[in-house]
């Protein structure tokens, strides 16, 4: 068994990594207008920017299930923290799009790397723990996210151009992510590593609730996408904003993320994992058809504002359902899976918002949010009515409770506890 101080070192350094990986993607996401403007790109190079990105963190996540079952959860945040924030650098000093590309393909794939490696190393945490702390981790994400887009409203106001401020933010990331690298709990990889070459081997079918959560975070990420690459730019180039308002945007839709995430996990033992993801895809469709038909600054900033406390919880939600209603042996290749759905949605938001505005406009292409929101609505209802109750907190069902401790006592022996 773990002792208390090494899990809640654990835990902590986990909520901190969310928080460095989150702060460097809020700064990327504030300061997309500079970056567009100062090396001329239109609203489609944009797109093609950001789909770079994400063809660079699908493609490290693909071979995340193996890595992980390999080298563990930890030993792979160790590596995969420190290069986020290093490979933002080469991102920030790109003087032209023929480099810039390179440069956030690589950046890409340390995201997609720490990403499912947090992601894994969290859902090992609410199996030791028989608690569900998955939207905690990512109200880490949303708190960095804030940081780093408040970073963005502050240099841009001061006057600093995109590369000062990513590079910044980078530099500054790069000894907290060093610090953490030694905190992180094992998670059986030695174990595991017998396990993913047993399923190749069977060729073992994931559950089907592995890809239900997949279809839930892909749409969450669609919406989330959505809000990260173009909030700033529809601020300032349709409702024609201040650069400073603008770049305003994508803070505040972190910050309501984060204040819905903060209290998640306790409404989540309130109502239900899936009654919550009906109601979370219901508003977010309502506070996108806000942002969609805003007049002024302010109207989209309160749309932008509700939409991330609607959407706050869907791929946390998506995360845990994935990791743990699972049996321990196939645990980190359906978060991994449950990745690949979600980034695929992420990948893809902005090409097609991006499309949707060269030919027509921006609000017409942020309209798809309205229509993901819905989506999930839909895609929740399909979830058994019984798997609400599996996913509250420690102890608030005896079927819960006996389903974690056996978990659990599987998750020990896999990892070798004594």
């Amino acid at each position: 068994m773990f002792p208390a101080e090494m899990v809640r070192r654990a835990r902590r350094a986990t909520v901190a990594t969310f928080g460095v990986i989150g702060f460097l993607f809020g700064v990327w996401a504030a300061r997309i207008p500079s970056l567009a403007a100062d090396l001329g790109l239109g609203a489609a190079a944009v797109g093609l920017v950001v789909l770079c990105w994400g063809v660079g963190a699908l493609l490290c996540m693909q071979a995340m299930r193996v890595v992980l079952a390999r080298a563990g959860s930890g030993v792979v945040l160790r590596v995969a923290t420190a290069a986020s924030a290093i490979t933002v650098l080469p991102v920030a000093f790109a003087p032209a799009l023929s480099l810039l590309v390179p440069a956030v393909v690589l950046y890409g794939m340390a995201f997609g790397m720490a990403d499912v490696a947090m992601n894994a190393q969290a859902a090992t945490l609410e199996r030791i723990t028989q608690r569900h702390v998955m939207n905690r981790m990512h109200a880490g994400w949303s708190a960095g996210a804030v940081a780093g887009g408040l970073w963005g409203v502050v240099s841009a106001a001061a006057g600093l151009g995109f590369t000062a401020t990513l590079a910044i933010g980078g530099v500054a990331m790069l000894p907290v992510a060093l610090g953490l690298g030694t905190r992180y709990l094992p998670d059986g990889t030695a174990a595991a590593a017998t396990n993913t070459s047993t399923e190749r081997k069977r060729r073992v079918r994931l559950p089907a609730v592995v890809y239900v959560a997949g279809a839930l975070c892909f749409g969450g990420f669609m919406v989330e996408g959505a809000a990260g690459d173009w909030s700033a730019l529809y601020l300032s180039n349709t409702i024609l904003s201040t650069e400073a308002v603008a770049a305003l945007a994508y803070p505040l839709f972190e910050a309501a993320m984060l204040a819905g995430r903060m209290l998640g996990d306790r409404v989540r033992a309130v109502v239900g994992a899936r009654r919550m993801l009906i109601g979370a895809g219901a508003l977010t469709a309502l506070a996108f058809t806000v942002v969609v038909t805003a007049t002024s600054a302010l109207q989209a900033l309160l749309g932008f504002f509700f939409a991330g406390m609607a959407v706050c919880v869907v791929v946390p939600l998506a995360f845990s359902l994935a990791g743990s209603l699972v049996p321990r042996a196939v645990s980190g290749a359906a978060v991994a899976q449950t990745a690949v759905f979600g980034y695929t949605g992420l990948l893809l938001a902005p090409v097609l918002i991006g499309f949707l505005a060269s030919g027509t406009s921006l609000r017409l292409g942020l309209g798809t949010a309205v229509v993901i929101g819905a989506l999930i609505t839909m895609g929740a209802w399909t979830l058994p009515r019984d798997q609400q109750h599996s996913s509250g907190e420690e102890g608030s069902h005896p079927d819960t409770e006996a389903s974690a401790k056996e978990t659990v006592t599987a998750s020990r022996a896999d990892a070798g506890v004594r």
